[in-house]
């Protein structure tokens, strides 16, 4: 099964390339590895503001990183030109506003994780790393970048 066929039976739709927040790009290509700026938590189109361990639950957070994958997927389609010519999901880093006594960022971080390796399969194993952080831009919840190998 491609996967446009698995985003579709997921009922995954994914979003147009959003315009950047500050002074960045949303990707740049080496060779054929592409770098995707991190790309923030949304909710309904909003900001996902929260912290975890304060206001935000796990679960919620683990959504909340599944909603980001899905918008970085839009990006590395935007990159790619189309997610077939995607090689290997190389590697997520994860950023997860969160307590100083919150220690469940690699639960929060499987929510894109876990997306990721049910589209790529094998492919999308990656390396991987999850970090709390005291604060992300605009007060979200969740922040992640990617590194991807294209064909």
């Amino acid at each position: 099964m491609s996967i446009h066929d698995k985003l579709k039976q997921l009922g995954i739709e994914l979003p147009p390339v959003a315009a950047p927040a500050a002074a960045y790009v949303p990707f740049v290509q080496s060779g054929k590895l592409v770098f995707l700026s991190g790309h923030l938590a949304k909710k309904d189109g909003k900001v996902w503001v929260g912290q975890l361990g304060k206001n935000v639950s796990t679960e919620e957070g683990k959504a909340a990183a599944r909603n980001v994958a899905i918008d970085l997927l839009g990006t590395l389609q935007a990159a790619a030109g189309d997610l077939s010519k995607v090689k290997r999901i190389v590697k997520l880093m994860s950023l997860v506003n969160s307590t100083p006594d919150f220690t469940e960022q690699h639960l929060v971080t499987n929510g894109a994780s876990e997306l990721i390796g049910q589209l790529f399969g094998p492919a999308g194993a990656h390396a991987r790393s999850a970090f709390g952080v005291a604060q992300i831009p605009m007060g979200a919840c969740v922040e992640i970048e990617l590194i991807a190998e294209l064909e």
